[in-house]
């Protein structure tokens, strides 16, 4: 069991495509993934853009496609004198391990009634010449 959100992130790394094959993340993705995690502080876009080295709109649609994930939240801070702005954490480890777990038992189960179906509509056996001719 991973002791920190850390060692939960190279771990996670460490399975090859994990976030690619349930959710279609791109490299980037990861890349705004991994710093949102490893910082000790929620991070504005323009932080997370800084760190990754890419175009604040590009890191925008990436922490988008984190949160349609699931695997960042966003929090609104307001300023005393008006005015907000956000900041981006990582939801907590469990929560995403037992979404992707749901999402794999989701698609297990789907698969398990496919192939029901396939064999209902492809069995042979119940079109024997024997049972034809009776």
């Amino acid at each position: 069991m991973p002791d920190s959100m850390a060692d939960y992130l190279r771990a996670d790394m460490e399975c090859e495509g994990l976030l690619e094959c349930f959710h279609g993340l791109t490299d980037l993705d990861r890349d705004c993934f991994e710093v949102i995690v490893t910082d000790e502080a929620p991070l504005t876009i323009d932080e997370i853009a800084d760190e990754v080295d890419r175009e604040r709109s590009t890191v925008y649609r990436s922490v988008q496609r984190l949160r349609q994930a699931g695997f960042v939240q966003k929090e609104q801070v307001n300023y005393d004198q008006g005015g907000y702005y956000h900041v981006f954490s990582p939801t907590d480890p469990d929560v995403v391990a037992d979404d992707m777990q749901q999402m794999l038992n989701d698609w297990y189960a789907k698969m398990g009634q496919l192939i029901g179906e396939f064999r209902t509509k492809y069995d042979t056996q119940d079109q024997s010449p024997a049972a034809v001719e009776s």
